[in-house]
């Protein structure tokens, strides 16, 4: 029996051939690949030394598995395949900063190139040595490979080495201002400027949000208010913004209040009575994207 990281190991039933248990294979303990191994189980997600039996068998990185009742916990399904997680793209963005191809790469971090193509393209979370050495090798931290930086104000990661800033177009902010979720409101309240993150929806057009009467953002009703949502994807060092100006005014009609429960995607992250509903039309919207100038 031979095997490489990122291989599974599979125990079958001697009598009807069954996966009674599966895992991932995340450490060796000889160059040539023969047992034991350190194998990272499916069902549970804990890590055990492994002397495989005669029940069990290796499935190589790339092969199908056989079929079963569904993805365990820790295999994405089939249609996840190729779409990589957020350790894969902060790796994949480690060593495209240090420019290194992808067998260098796992020279540096002593395992195989498939196997960090494995890591970089699938949902994953390895073991702390492997992290360990992949942030060794990439001169980097185990923090930020692991995302323990994400408490932290977006924009601390490295610059591209090549970034192109483009202009949105109108088309293209409204695509991305209809995607609900959380934006800030900003405008001149009786103390002063003032900006409010509050969750928003997008009907016809206008923004809509909602808040409590009397609270911080309810002033913004009946003045000209700017309101932003915008994108920061750390890992990648990339990102957009878009700007919707315009008049802020309060919901009076309950014809359109009730409309406006029935449509709301997500109840306000602030939780309590939110009761007072707060229209903006933008009159002004623009919007950027920063990229790498070769993307």
């Amino acid at each position: 029996m031979h095997a490489q990281l990122g291989d599974r190991l599979v125990v079958e039933s001697t009598v009807t051939g069954v996966t009674r248990r599966d895992g991932e294979i995340v450490g060796l303990y000889h160059d040539d690949g023969t047992p034991p191994y350190d194998v990272r189980w499916s069902d549970t997600g804990q890590i055990s030394l492994v002397f495989p039996g005669p029940d069990a068998h290796v499935q190589h990185l790339g092969q199908e598995r056989a079929p079963a009742s569904g993805p365990s916990p820790a295999e994405p399904a089939a249609s996840l395949v190729g779409q990589p997680g957020d350790f894969g793209r902060r790796v994949a963005a480690a060593r495209g900063r240090q420019g290194l191809s992808l067998e260098e790469a796992a020279g540096r971090a002593r395992m195989s190139p498939q196997y960090l193509a494995y890591l970089e393209q699938r949902p994953s979370e390895p073991g702390i040595a492997t992290v360990l050495r992949l942030a060794d090798a990439l001169d980097t931290s185990l923090v930020v490979l692991r995302g323990g930086d994400q408490e932290l104000p977006p924009g601390q990661g490295q610059a591209l080495l090549h970034p192109r800033l483009t202009d949105l177009s109108q088309d293209e902010c409204r695509e991305l201002l209809s995607t609900h979720g959380v934006g800030r409101i900003a405008f001149n309240s009786p103390e002063g400027p003032a900006a409010f993150p509050v969750n928003y929806d997008v009907v016809d057009d206008a923004v809509f949000f909602r808040t409590a009467p009397g609270s911080a953002p309810a002033t913004a009703v009946d003045n000209e208010v700017a309101f932003e949502v915008d994108h920061v994807d750390e890992a990648m060092s990339r990102g957009w913004s878009v700007l919707a100006v315009g008049r802020a005014e309060a919901v009076d009609d309950p014809e359109a209040v009730d409309r406006l429960e029935e449509r709301a995607h997500s109840h306000p992250w602030a939780g309590g009575p939110r009761t007072l509903w707060v229209k903006v039309l933008p009159t002004r919207l623009t919007g950027r994207r920063i990229t790498p100038a070769d993307g």
